[in-house]
């Protein structure tokens, strides 16, 4: 039988170089102890020496050591160790042996251990190479940045990954066939049983080694994201009439097309995607991001009506995916951000020249097939991926890629680049190299998976449409290239195209609302992430509509306005337009005197709303298209009460007072606690002009992994123990094991403690 140890606990870590380090009997002790999932970048601090392009935060060289004990009778056992993503160029020994090395940071690797594990202590020893941070347009983090797992069974077990299910066919009475892919280590056979709600309600027997078998399942409850129902699949290899591996895969049954007149259908119901892009940091926690964030997240994405993720640009961890199973959102898993050209790198500030070049381009010749496998087999048993990306902005004109069919070309985030780098160059690389590339991505795909279709985000479609590019895609993304889509849907009436990457502004969504063939959009982005900054002190880009400690911006509410039916409205305050990119007041406030003019924006999905000032009608006004569910006045401002009215909806904003308490509402799952902290006044309304630096201390079982207020430009490291607030809020991110008591205070004597 299979057995799963999670070695996460108690690993020693050193910064820097350490020769010698891969030998079992080097002496650690003087070395620090972490937990996994780990990233050194965020220990460190802010530095304008560091690029831009990830945040102006570290890399380097470190090394991580695992002292472990197995039971007598390991010998003769299959062991495996998985390691879900390690940033990056990781070399692994065990016992003093080298297994290898695996160059891109964001791929699941399995070595097999079994010749060199041994009875009693074990010793893991792992160097990771990350010295140029402009090796990313955004931020990636730094070491064993998530979870790793040894896997014991008998020699005779299934592969790793070895075992696919997916739904065959679903007919008019929901009776479904569910097909089996499996592979094993000389086994006889094995045995596959379908469970739902701890019962067994389908089983099958395949023989061989290998091979594919059916099941039948009435009456199967289908995988939606209205109703994401999970089954599992508990598979048993056998050899010589015995079980010698026993696994569990979760799974989901569900069919979807995308048809190029129609859109996407899911389980036969036409449906529009509205999706939002990620990248897989977390602020404070960096890219060591525990599941339980990632699950706060998604569910505010749900509430705002979003159906879809992808993620961008680069192999998610397994964790977010049996999130989106759990929750219902489906993904778009894509696998790089460049080929073989390596991209121009910003790393003083956006779009300041000259940029550099490093990056995955250096390894793809020799690995893209090996991480594009196995990001598809560890992936392709959750109902929620219904695509593969190959590729982002890939086509990314002059950069490098060429063609004498554009003489000129500006693209996107290109406003500053030099008129000679703008220019058609024969000596740079050939665009039509891009097909070739693109074909054998495709065949990978289709050769472990012939279930989902295969797409390029395409930055250029004025250009991939012409070389071929678009030609080898199962389906065609396009980003922000709206006024191409009727165009291209005329010359490409077989040819399925949606946007895969949008902005904010509601015409991207009309396009995709008033036309049945465009399926859906993802909004760039879901939330604010680290890295891919203006330039010094801003370290983070702004464009979520949530942001990075997770809180809801106007952009947000806008969002929810256009995607769900249930009545709402939200006030947000600014001066001018700038709600738009400012996180949304849940106060009324305005850091001005009474009788300056402000702007007020309510987002509703009624057709219309009235606002109230003290009680006092500023009029009713009409939503339509053109406003984009956003309707606004201005007006003096002046203390008190605002009142938005619409329909049965309503919202209200108060003027506070100063901040006179601390409140710490804590959250907790599993180990991990997120505690949000917002400054009141003495009438508990958010005293979001108010901002204090908020001081942290833990006493119990557990430990502060980081703090967040989602400020741009607070440098404030973010290894200390106090940050300021952000409009009057933060986020506090702990690991516990036991009871905890966190203590906040500010130096002006606001206390506040909560037990946990």
């Amino acid at each position: 039988m299979g057995k799963i140890i999670n070695l996460n606990e108690e690993w020693k870590f050193h910064l820097g170089d350490a020769v010698g380090a891969d030998y079992m009997g080097f002496n650690d002790g003087a070395w620090r102890n972490v937990t996994l999932p780990h990233d050194w970048s965020v220990e460190h601090e802010f530095d304008t020496v560091n690029s831009s392009g990830t945040g102006y935060l570290p890399g380097g060289t470190a090394w991580y050591r695992k002292h472990f004990e197995l039971p007598e009778g390991i010998c003769g056992k299959r062991v495996r160790i998985t390691f879900g993503g390690v940033y990056k160029h990781a070399r692994v020994w065990i016992n003093s042996n080298y297994l290898g090395t695996w160059a891109y940071g964001y791929s699941t690797f399995t070595f097999d251990i079994s010749d060199f594990v041994r009875e009693g202590e074990n010793v893991i020893c792992v160097r990771c190479e990350h010295n140029e941070t402009a090796d990313s347009r955004w931020f990636t983090g730094s070491g064993i940045y998530r979870e790793v797992e040894l896997e014991i069974t008998e020699i005779n077990c299934f592969d790793k990954n070895g075992v696919f299910v997916s739904t065959k066919s679903i007919d008019e009475s929901k009776n479904a066939v569910v097909e089996i892919d499996y592979s094993s280590f000389d086994c006889d056979g094995a045995e596959f049983s379908v469970i739902k709600n701890g019962l067994t309600v389908a089983k099958t027997v395949a023989c061989g080694a290998c091979g594919k078998t059916e099941i039948n399942v009435a009456d199967a409850d289908l995988w939606s994201p209205d109703s994401p129902a999970i089954y599992t699949l508990n598979c048993r290899a056998n050899k010589n009439g015995n079980v010698t591996d026993e696994i569990d895969i979760p799974f989901g049954i569900r069919t979807f097309r995308f048809d190029p007149n129609e859109g996407f259908f899911l389980n036969g119901i036409n449906m529009k995607l509205k999706g939002v892009c990620v990248h897989h940091d977390a602020g404070a926690l960096g890219a060591a991001v525990p599941a339980a964030v990632w699950e706060r997240r998604l569910k505010k994405f749900k509430a705002a009506g979003c159906n879809a993720l992808r993620t961008a640009h680069n192999p998610p961890s397994a964790d977010l995916l049996d999130l989106c199973d759990k929750l219902g959102l489906l993904v778009m898993d894509e696998a790089f951000d460049e080929w073989e050209g390596a991209k121009n790198k910003w790393w003083q500030g956006h779009n300041v020249y000259p940029p550099k070049r490093f990056g995955y381009a250096e390894d793809f010749p020799q690995w893209h097939k090996a991480d594009f496998e196995a990001m598809i087999l560890r992936d392709r048993n959750h109902p929620s991926v219904i695509l593969w990306s190959i590729g982002n902005e890939i086509d990314y004109p002059n950069d490098p890629y060429v063609t004498p069919l554009f003489d000129e070309v500006l693209g996107n985030n290109d406003a500053n680049k030099p008129a000679q780098e703008r220019r058609y160059d024969h000596k740079k690389p050939d665009a039509r190299r891009l097909t070739t590339v693109a074909k054998e991505l495709v065949e990978i795909a289709h050769s472990v998976d012939t279930t989902r279709p295969v797409l390029s985000a395409l930055s250029f479609p004025e250009l991939s449409t012409r070389t071929g590019f678009a030609d080898v895609l199962d389906v065609t993304g396009y980003n922000y290239r709206e006024h191409f889509y009727e165009d291209d849907h005329k010359r490409f009436p077989d040819r399925v195209i949606f946007g895969s990457e949008n902005s904010h502004d509601p015409n991207a969504w009309y396009a995709v609302r008033d036309n049945d063939y465009i399926c859906g959009q993802f909004l760039w982005t879901g939330i604010d992430f680290l890295g891919e900054c203006r330039g010094w002190p801003v370290r983070i880009s702004q464009a979520g509509m949530l942001d990075l400690c997770g809180n809801e911006k106007p952009l947000y509410y806008r969002r929810k306005a256009m995607w769900t039916d249930e009545p709402f409205v939200k006030i947000a305050v600014s001066k001018g337009d700038k709600e738009h990119t400012h996180v949304w007041s849940d106060s009324f406030v305005y850091a001005a005197e009474n009788g300056e003019t402000v702007t007020v924006s309510c987002y509703t999905n009624q057709p219309s709303a009235e606002l109230f000032l003290n009680g006092k009608s500023l009029g009713e006004k009409a939503t339509t298209d053109g406003d984009g569910y956003r309707l606004s006045w201005e007006f003096p401002f002046e203390e008190g009460v605002l009142t938005a009215v619409a329909g049965i909806a309503e919202d209200k904003l108060i003027s506070p007072k100063k901040a006179e308490n601390l409140v710490l509402e804590a959250q907790k799952t599993d180990n991990i606690i997120q505690v949000e902290v917002s400054l009141r006044d003495t009438d508990g309304n958010l005293a979001n002009t108010d901002d204090k630096c908020v001081y942290y201390q833990l006493l119990g079982d557990g430990e502060i992994l980081g703090i967040e207020n989602g400020k741009p430009d607070d440098l404030t490291c973010y290894a200390e123990k106090f940050r300021s607030t952000f409009n009057g809020r933060a986020i506090v991110y702990i690991r516990a094991t036991g009871k905890i008591l966190l203590h906040a205070f500010t130096k002006d004597g606001i206390i506040a403690d909560a037990e946990i």
